[in-house]
């Protein structure tokens, strides 16, 4: 079950994220926000999140199917109207893919544990821990 811990101090909108297992990555909110745009903002991070297990999804079935694809590129892009959040994924791929092999991936991006979270019911809880 993934945990992070986020830490903001008086330094305008930076934000240290540190997970249970080390990692630390730096949040920020962009310039017209009142942030210094030292990190990546916390929808840039969600968009990431899904980028980066669309990637990783999409590795790990083609190294499964032995296929020739030495790269992967996930270009995501969130855009928000009218109360609807799409999230716009292209994918590109170096080497060379036939009709049914990009049918196969884009299922598979479709397939990867962060869409479906995004995709699916979400309910949050939030309290004041003492």
């Amino acid at each position: 079950m993934p945990k992070v811990f986020a830490s903001i101090k008086n330094d305008p909108y930076k934000i240290e994220i540190k997970s249970a297992t080390g990692n630390v990555v730096m949040a920020d909110e962009p310039l017209d926000k009142g942030g210094r745009d030292t990190g990546f903002s916390p929808k840039e991070l969600l968009v990431a999140a899904l980028s980066a297990c669309t990637s990783a999804t999409l590795r790990m079935y083609i190294e499964r199917n032995g296929w020739d694809i030495p790269e992967i590129k996930v270009e995501t892009e969130l855009t928000e109207s009218d109360g609807t959040s799409t999230f716009s994924r292209k994918l590109f791929f170096v080497g060379e893919i036939t009709d049914d092999q990009k049918k196969r991936l884009i299922a598979v991006a479709n397939a990867c544990p962060v869409h479906k979270i995004l995709s699916s019911h979400i309910e949050f809880k939030t309290e004041i821990a003492n």
